[in-house]
């Protein structure tokens, strides 16, 4: 039953991916987006890291995606059309690709992986310590630092966004 799971997650995850970068409309492309993270997140909940998983859906489709959509309806381009490249960049995008795919079957085919047994279990509170801690291998300045980032990156958005404001009467800035 999970080897169908698999299946069926990795046809939606690769049907939406290519979906996402082929449409031409932006949101569209950004709601296809969401449903690969949350694709994504069910092969976690498929090999039972549910915390991880929770992050994913917490994080990146509920925060990421609707940033991303707050942001596309900030620039009032919702309907946008994206150009589509020439054809030289679509071969050499394509070729790049099936060399990269080459080289990942590659490495598959040809590589022995062993199983490797891990009997340690980490709980979310021994996560939750590790990420607030400030001693020796603790994560606290990291996360700050993410966070401030985090916050730049919004301000930055939301200016990029909101850009100059234009007069109704002869287009120019006010």
């Amino acid at each position: 039953m999970e080897k169908y799971i698999f299946y069926i997650l990795s046809v939606i995850v690769v049907a939406f991916a290519m979906a996402s970068v082929s449409s031409r409309k932006m949101l569209r492309s950004v709601i296809y987006l969401l449903f690969v993270l949350c694709g994504i997140a069910g092969f976690y909940f498929l090999i039972d890291y549910n915390f991880l998983a929770a992050v994913q859906l917490t994080v990146y489709a509920g925060g990421i995606v609707v940033l991303i959509i707050f942001s596309v309806l900030l620039v009032h381009h919702i309907e946008m059309e994206l150009e589509i490249a020439k054809r030289s960049k679509q071969l050499l995008i394509g070729s790049t690709c099936l060399i990269g795919l080459g080289v990942f079957l590659y490495t598959i085919y040809n590589h022995t992986f062993n199983v490797i047994q891990n009997t340690n279990t980490t709980t979310t509170g021994d996560i939750g310590s590790r990420l607030l801690s400030f001693e020796a291998g603790g994560f606290i300045l990291p996360f700050e630092v993410i966070s401030i980032l985090l916050l730049a990156a919004m301000i930055g958005s939301i200016v990029i966004a909101k850009g100059k404001k234009l007069s109704t009467k002869n287009n120019e800035p006010l």
